[in-house]
């Protein structure tokens, strides 16, 4: 994983593994590596990771079982909140990029329709 050095590594783990999770590379109830694992394989500090996975804790993404490790939750009322979070972070950046180049929202809705038939045109 290559970091951001403007962005805090631990906030960019949280975001990798989000997307993890809502790529269906990790799902409901899957078991994440031990945050020494994954410290490796991140190339980063233990107690980074380790503050990531808290947070994700603390906000219900994941659930610690004493003894056997962290798991995604099985929650789906919660995966779903956190995708429409994701999706509407997203789309808020898009959208303030966008008005800066001083298009209403009729424009950037038109420049979004069009782009998503060119999408699906080339797929």
């Amino acid at each position: 994983m290559k970091f951001d050095d403007k962005v805090p590594i631990y906030y960019q783990i949280k975001t990798h593994l989000y997307h993890e999770m809502l790529n269906g590379q990790l799902t409901a109830g899957a078991q994440l590596p031990p945050v020494r694992q994954l410290a490796v394989d991140l190339t980063v500090n233990v107690n980074t990771v380790q503050r990531a996975l808290g947070e994700m804790i603390t906000e219900g993404t994941l659930t610690s079982q004493r003894g056997k490790g962290n798991f995604v939750t099985t929650d789906t009322t919660r995966l779903a909140q956190l995708k429409d979070q994701l999706v509407m972070a997203q789309l808020a950046q898009t959208y303030d990029q966008l008005h800066a180049f001083n298009l209403t929202d009729a424009e950037i809705l038109t420049s979004l329709k069009q782009y998503i038939e060119k999408r699906g045109i080339a797929q």
